[in-house]
């Protein structure tokens, strides 16, 4: 075994070799790292979840470790240019510092904000978390996972009473019978998870994707369900209406292991085959096929993704699969169950640990009375000095620089000038602010609007720990230190907390409890140090962490969560004898299609969503400046049926304009007859003119804050 101690060098490997994970998404590869005169190479690992496979992000990722553009000096705006220049740590700290001090001594606590990463290691999400409430004292805390997972968090939990994306090994993909995967394209966004695909069928089992588009995943599948954007909850109430006509719902599972059964079965008595047909396009015959494969196969596997989940009723949607799933039986049956699949880096460990408005670590609730209790008992501070919940991001960030809203914002790990929906407004309240901070390691274009920028360290020089999309917590170690001139995100926040802190002392105080010192020893910058911390602090949560130790994880591939002793089991499976529930029994709800929040119409006549595209990942920051990843998908572009693009006098190549309600953006059309001709379809990774976030939709579902990406509408027309 490969994968070592706890030293930043595993066994048997030289002290210029490291084993370690991707730096990029939720499958979280395993990968060594080598490094000599020439620089650093990727060697892929015969990890459980890659088995030696790795994506073409994955093998270019040591290229930014010494990319030109890579930040090594903090950067501070001139207030009489308006130019960003190298200023040194203390003037940048200090810049902060008194910002922060200045807004809230003029605006209260809650004037600032902080704005965290689903990319961040649970030991920055931690500390993330901690500094807002007792270092900045602020309810005003976010990340950019909830324009991610928010959806199927809320749907898990409320269903089963807990939130992990998949509540069982990756592995159990390769055995199904049947595999439905709902708005999922693992084939351009986590390219080694199609090896469980290819070995799924190459068993007998059965692919069914449901996307309004023939992707590289749909182009896999002995059935592809193409429904229009924002009808996949119709489409699971249709399925669920064909098993209870069939006879292929699991009677004795419903009444032993679920409640609220009976309002779910009367809601679904509407959505008979040919009323979801004409809603969705998804014919009758496609829907029963689908129904039946799932009704009777053996092993049976339900997985969304951000094309279910990103909706104003992203809830409703996951949770009428959810429906599905437990009606047929599936949940806790060994080999079978839903399961979403998690998108950033850490998007299941990120929101574990206090990033999320309403959550403390251990994925507690804020406003829970007993949560709190335990969380200051770890933190050392009374409970009723802890802030309460904050808001759902698009609504902190569509606030900031508003009467009554947040003037100062830290950003770590994000860009949400190109990641957030409706951007150019968000562009225009982050240029509202009286403070903008960021530490990245490169100038995003976030970064390009701060005040300060602070240089951080990139994922192959700093140790920690990522939770994958299994809930397997891993070993993330650094081969080298950051270079001259650069800190990790945990130095950061401890200085900020110990200069903030520094303000408040008075020469009268002991050395050793002057609240500087206090600070120091709250805020460590050792990742081991707060990883036995975190632990404490999650000890007895939902996601318990208490016996996972570094150690732990080298000698077992990695440990799932909860584990709650050292000594005790982890628990890769989840609901085997029962729910996270106060009785055990998983709960059905029932729910009902509704419109997009945005329809079509006679000025705006097309539907529009969004997606990503293999060689690109998230805002783009990191992978449009890699050479191989650049030259494979160099830019934006605009996909359109041929028939549409014929209608539009548009042909392959030319310039065209997307524009909504809220914007536009500029890309060379691609015709492809793989997608609907009432649709069209952008990448979101690019900045400027193809900005696809330009247009997109700020509704938000009402549960989880999660923005509707996926579906909006727009005109076309050649630029």
């Amino acid at each position: 075994m490969t994968d070592g101690a706890r030293s930043a060098t595993a066994p048997g490997l030289t002290p210029r070799e490291v084993a370690t994970h991707c730096p990029y998404c939720a499958l979280q590869c395993g990968m060594t790292l080598r490094a000599d005169d020439t620089g650093v190479t990727v060697h892929p690992r015969q990890f459980p979840t890659n088995r030696g496979g790795l994506c073409q992000k994955g093998w270019t990722a040591a290229e930014l470790l010494d990319h030109p553009d890579r930040l090594t000096t903090p950067l501070v705006r001139d207030a009489a240019t308006g130019e960003l220049h190298p200023a040194s740590w203390d003037t940048a700290l200090d810049r902060v510092v008194a910002g922060i001090r200045a807004v809230q001594d003029d605006a209260g606590r809650d004037a600032v904000a902080v704005f965290g990463g689903g990319g961040l290691t649970n030991e920055k999400a931690y500390a993330l978390g901690k500094f807002a409430r007792i270092g900045l004292r602020t309810r005003h805390i976010d990340y950019n996972g909830r324009f991610c997972m928010s959806s199927a968090a809320a749907a898990g939990m409320r269903a089963f009473g807990i939130d992990r994306g998949l509540p069982f090994p990756l592995a159990d993909l390769g055995r199904a019978d049947t595999l439905l995967l709902v708005g999922a394209n693992p084939a351009e966004t986590m390219p080694p998870l199609v090896r469980w695909l290819t070995e799924q069928r190459r068993n007998g089992g059965k692919l069914i994707v449901v996307d309004p588009r023939v992707t590289a995943t749909a182009r896999q599948a002995d059935l592809h369900l193409q429904p229009l954007p924002g009808t996949d909850l119709a489409v699971a109430n249709a399925l669920l209406h064909i098993a209870l006509t069939e006879g292929w719902v699991d009677r004795a599972y419903v009444a032993d292991r679920t409640t609220g059964f009976d309002a779910v079965r009367r809601g679904v008595a509407a959505w008979w085959p040919a009323r979801a047909e004409q809603l969705s396009g998804v014919p009758v015959a496609d829907l029963e096929a689908t129904a039946r494969a799932l009704g009777t196969g053996g092993r049976v596997i339900i997985l969304t993704a951000r094309g279910a989940e990103q909706h104003a009723k992203g809830v409703d949607t996951v949770t009428a699969y959810v429906n599905l799933a437990l009606a047929l039986g599936l949940p806790g049956r060994n080999g079978s169950g839903y399961g979403c699949l998690t998108g950033q880096g850490n998007g299941q460990g990120g929101r574990e640990h206090g990033q999320k408005a309403d959550q403390l670590p251990g994925y507690r609730r804020i406003d829970d009375p007993a949560a709190r209790e335990h969380v200051a008992g770890v933190w050392g501070v009374p409970a009723d000095e802890l802030p309460g919940p904050g808001v759902p991001a698009y609504k902190l960030l569509d606030s900031l620089g508003t009467p009554g809203g947040p003037r100062a914002l830290l950003v770590f790990g994000s860009n949400p000038v190109v990641s957030a929906p409706r951007a150019a407004r968000i562009e225009g309240r982050l240029r509202d602010l009286d403070l903008l901070v960021v530490a990245d390691l490169l100038l995003s274009e976030t970064a390009a609007l701060a005040d300060v920028v602070l240089p951080t360290a990139q994922w192959a020089e700093e140790d920690g720990t990522m939770t994958n999309l299994e809930g397997r917590v891993l070993r993330r170690r650094a081969l080298r230190p950051p270079p001259p001139g650069v800190r990790t995100d945990l130095a950061i926040i401890s200085d900020l907390a110990v200069r903030l802190a520094a303000a408040e002392a008075t020469t009268a105080q002991p050395a050793d409890t002057r609240p500087e010192a206090v600070a120091a020893a709250r805020f460590p910058a050792d990742p081991a140090v707060v990883f036995a911390e975190l632990r404490r602090a999650s000890a007895g949560g939902a996601a318990d962490y208490a016996g996972i130790s570094w150690d732990r994880i080298d000698a077992d591939d990695g440990v799932y969560w909860p584990c709650a002793t050292e000594e005790g089991p982890d628990t890769p499976r989840l609901f085997a004898n029962r729910f996270a529930t106060p009785d055990g029994r998983a709960r059905f709800h029932p729910v009902d299609h509704r419109p997009a929040a945005e329809e079509v119409c006679a000025t705006y006549p097309l539907h529009f969503t969004t997606g990503r595209v293999l060689a690109q990942y998230q805002s783009g920051t990191q992978t449009r400046r890699v050479a191989a990843l650049r030259r494979a998908a160099p830019e934006a572009f605009v996909e359109l049926h041929p028939d549409l693009a014929t209608r539009l006098g548009i042909d392959d190549g030319d310039p065209v304009r997307v524009t909504s309600r809220r914007g536009e953006f500029r890309a060379p059309a691609r015709l492809s007859a793989g997608i609907r001709p009432d649709t069209v379809f952008a990448p979101f990774h690019y900045a400027g003119a193809g900005r696809a976030n330009s247009v997109t939709n700020d509704a938000v579902d009402p549960i989880s804050g999660m923005p509707e990406f996926k579906i909006c509408a727009v005109r076309v027309e050649k630029a």
